[in-house]
């Protein structure tokens, strides 16, 4: 199948081809015939599976098929994402493949200055790419009008409920037109998704395009068992054993992932951390780098990796796991991507057993161990609860594995969500 059997026209085909693109990926080819139908949908699509262009090129499609709104540029389409870095990569597509189109489009999060937002709103777009916080801080000031709205699109819906945004999403829809056509992408499904389905959308399709809760066939998974205090050393070993040039590591905290970044740069590999408390300049320059293999290793929380899109990511790594289960079926999906290969490695101390299971009951999978020679735990060491606190407790303190090579962080806060809920700006 092409792009020319979908239903899109001549500048949106254009578009596609500008890009190098020949064939839809499963999710596009599913998601954008019953979307020009004009059908809502709900829509299960890990990322990296092309969901973003699913629902950018029927959106500008029905765009330009529609009668223009009486009001110059008034705001026909809002797709609300849950981070800045995925707006911004979601804005991006709108732009790349409406180049042909005459639609304009704004990006509004927060973590940036309101006034350059402002006047673009004032000059008028047609679609708006936005997290609910920001987006709620227009609403009251009246600088943004939604009643034109046609369509409403939430991407990544699993990750907004996550970060504490539901009742921003009800007040949001209760400002837009009853008559519109929704969309709905989750990564996974959950009882809050089905709830948040069952208000937003009227009859709409079920489009499944992997098993629900899976990971990436895609991807390699490996967990490599280590003492704590040993992390840090072991992967240092495995990037320049593995002379690996770009890997994403994972971090359960913000204070987690600046002390890890600092770790690596003493070892000699470049290296940056990118969360909430970085500013958006900070975070795009880190995430350029990355990308141009300027640094090595970017090291993310959950919350400051979502939107960041690298088609030939090699290597991710969980440096810590996360507690939610969901959460690493996001995370290596990072890489995989396009129809590449990518490779997930799990760090894993005893302290991160459970975790690990509820991850291995969640993907019905045991995921392969490997005992690297040098980096075996020591079975003295005994499992600890991972406490609020950010350290753990004095159990085992005499060990000499503890003692030394201490690790960029030993014990993250208990709960991944917990720094996560100020509205759209993580």
């Amino acid at each position: 199948m092409s792009f020319n059997s979908l239903g899109l026209s001549a500048p949106i085909l254009k578009a596609i081809k500008d890009q190098g693109y020949d064939e839809p990926t499963p999710i596009q080819k599913e998601a954008i015939p019953v979307i020009l139908s004009k059908r809502d949908i709900l829509a299960g699509a890990q990322t990296g599976t092309g969901k973003t262009a699913g629902f950018t090129l029927p959106l500008l499609e029905l765009l330009s098929r529609a009668k223009p709104s009486k009001t110059k540029h008034s705001v026909r389409a809002l797709i609300l994402t849950p981070t800045r870095e995925l707006a911004a990569q979601v804005g991006e597509s709108v732009e790349l493949y409406g180049k042909h189109l005459p639609f304009k489009s704004a990006i509004i999060f927060g973590g940036v200055k309101i006034n350059p937002q402002l006047v673009q709103l004032r000059k008028g777009v047609d679609i708006v790419i936005a997290t609910p916080g920001r987006l709620l801080d227009h609403i009251s000031q009246k600088s943004i009008d939604l009643k034109s709205v046609e369509f409403l699109i939430l991407d990544e819906a699993d990750r907004m409920l996550d970060m504490g945004f539901i009742n921003d999403i009800k007040k949001i829809l209760a400002i837009l037109p009853s008559q519109r056509q929704n969309l709905l992408f989750s990564a996974t499904y959950s009882d809050e998704i089905k709830k948040l389905s069952d208000r937003l959308l009227n009859s709409p399709v079920l489009i499944e395009v992997a098993r629900r809760n899976t990971a990436a066939e895609s991807v390699k998974q490996t967990v490599y068992p280590v003492d704590s205090v040993r992390k840090r050393e072991l992967l240092t070993h495995l990037i320049n054993e593995g002379k690996w040039k770009q890997v994403l590591v994972f971090t359960r905290t913000k204070h987690g992932a600046n002390r890890l970044f600092g770790q690596l740069e003493k070892d000699g590999i470049t290296a940056a951390a990118i969360h909430g408390n970085k500013s958006q300049n900070a975070r795009t320059k880190a995430l350029a780098d990355f990308k141009n293999g300027e640094i090595r290793v970017l090291v993310a929380t959950d919350i400051a990796a979502r939107g960041i899109d690298i088609d030939q990511l090699p290597h991710v790594v969980n440096y810590e796991l996360p507690n939610v289960p969901e959460d690493y079926v996001h995370r290596i999906g990072r890489t995989g991507r396009a129809g590449n290969v990518g490779e997930a490695i799990s760090l894993v101390c005893i302290d991160e057993h459970e975790y690990l299971a509820n991850i291995e009951k969640l993907i019905k999978n045991d995921i392969p161990k490997i005992w690297l020679k040098g980096f075996k735990p020591d079975p003295s060491i005994k499992a600890e609860p991972i406490n609020q606190g950010g350290g753990r407790g004095a159990k085992g303190s005499n060990s000499r594995s503890r003692a030394q090579n201490r690790p960029a962080t030993n014990a993250p806060k208990k709960s991944s969500r917990s720094h996560s809920g100020t509205r759209g700006n993580k």
